[in-house]
C-alpha cells in the first residue's frame, strides 16, 4: 500500500510542478509571452510519458501474475476449494 501512495505522489508532483512552473513563467515585464501551443504540447507530451510508464509497469505486472500463476507451474496447489482429484 505503502508503495502505490508513493508512486500517486510521485506523479502528481511529475504533473503539479511543471505546471506551476508555466503559471509562474510569464515575466513582469510587457511584451514576454508564451506560446501556448508549445506549452500545451509539451504538457502532452510529459502526460503521454507517464503514461506509457504506467501502461508499462502494469503490463508487466499482470505478465508476471499470470506467469507465476498458471496451472502448469511446478509449485502449484490446488486450494481446498479446487479439490485434490488431479
Amino acid at each position: 500500500m505503502k508503495g502505490i501512495v508513493g508512486l500517486f505522489l510521485v506523479l502528481a508532483v511529475m504533473v503539479i510542478v511543471p505546471a506551476v512552473e508555466y503559471a509562474f513563467a510569464a515575466g513582469d515585464e510587457p511584451g514576454e509571452y508564451l506560446d501556448r501551443r508549445v506549452v500545451i504540447w509539451n504538457l502532452f507530451f510529459r502526460m503521454m510519458t507517464i503514461a506509457f510508464v504506467v501502461g508499462a509497469v502494469v503490463s508487466g505486472t499482470m505478465i508476471w501474475q499470470v506467469w507465476r500463476f498458471r496451472e502448469s507451474h511446478p509449485k502449484a496447489k490446488p486450494t481446498p476449494y479446487e479439490g485434490t482429484d488431479w
